[in-house]
């Protein structure tokens, strides 16, 4: 009888991590032999817990904070969109002992924004806030979708230029600080900060909302919704969405990566929101 693969997600803190439950309906529903577990990574020991759960026979690794830019250098192969967010939040886990990189983040967020909301992100007027390492994982996707033209937002008005700068090959990307968006409206406003995380909410003026415009979380609500999620509401959002939607998807592109077989997110996602 042959041993079943093991998977699973490391980062600091996980006890919080839906990514077992997600994946344990992926292969219910699929019928594929595989477990998935959470495991707690002190900092400083991120390369050796990979070493030892690969010498033990693992097949692939969903990687979270703060280890993605490390499993970036752990890569001995990394996919293009990997490359160039600098971050992989999935690992290929090969017998021979190589390990392949890739980021699902930015795929993730576009399913979820155009198959599941049904947003047509062709010609829309997109505001990413945030500059770090959540912002540089989406913007390819997003760039790819052909938007009229993506604004990155950040108090820290260098590291939005250069973020900008390092994907103006890809589309219309723009920077600036988060008080030069006075008067502008958008069409889709995506919080990337970790603000969210701390129960704040981006210091943005209200008037980047306007009567159809849609608000979306990277982060997700462990308990109700998102500050960001409510504040959106609070001023008129059409539509306001906290990220699991884009959890779920990511993880679907991770589960295809690793077993060759894609699974149907919308009853997961119905499942973890009736939850």
């Amino acid at each position: 009888m042959t041993p079943t693969d093991r998977y699973a997600v490391m980062g600091n803190p996980i006890a919080h991590s839906k990514s077992p439950r997600i994946h344990a309906m992926f292969a219910q529903q699929t019928g594929q032999d595989m477990a998935y577990e959470a495991i707690l990574v002190e900092r400083g020991r991120f390369p050796e817990a990979v070493a030892e759960f690969h010498a033990a026979g693992g097949k692939g690794l969903n990687v979270t904070v703060p280890f993605k830019e490390e499993a970036w250098a752990l890569a001995d192969t990394r996919s293009a969109r990997a490359e160039r967010a600098g971050a992989v939040n999935t690992l290929v886990l090969n017998a021979d002992g190589s390990r392949y990189g890739d980021n699902t983040d930015g795929v993730g967020l576009v399913r979820d924004l155009r198959d599941n909301l049904g947003l047509r992100l062709a010609g829309a007027r997109i505001l990413v806030v945030g500059a770090g390492g959540a912002a540089r994982g989406i913007l390819g996707a997003l760039l790819a979708e052909r938007p009229a033209w993506v604004t990155v937002a950040n108090r820290t008005v260098p590291r939005a230029e250069h973020l900008a700068a390092a994907f103006a090959d890809l589309g219309s990307v723009t920077a600036c600080g988060l008080d030069a968006l006075a008067g502008r409206t958008f069409d889709l406003v995506i919080n990337a900060t970790a603000a969210s995380l701390s129960g704040e909410v981006p210091p943005l003026p209200p008037e980047v909302i306007r009567p159809g415009t849609v608000c979306y979380d990277l982060a997700y609500g462990a308990r109700g919704e998102t500050p960001f999620v409510a504040w959106a509401r609070a001023h008129g959002a059409a539509r306001a969405v906290d990220g699991l939607g884009m959890l779920v998807e990511q993880a679907a592109e991770s589960f295809h990566l690793w077993r060759g077989v894609r699974p149907d997110t919308r009853p997961v996602i119905e499942a973890l929101r009736a939850a």
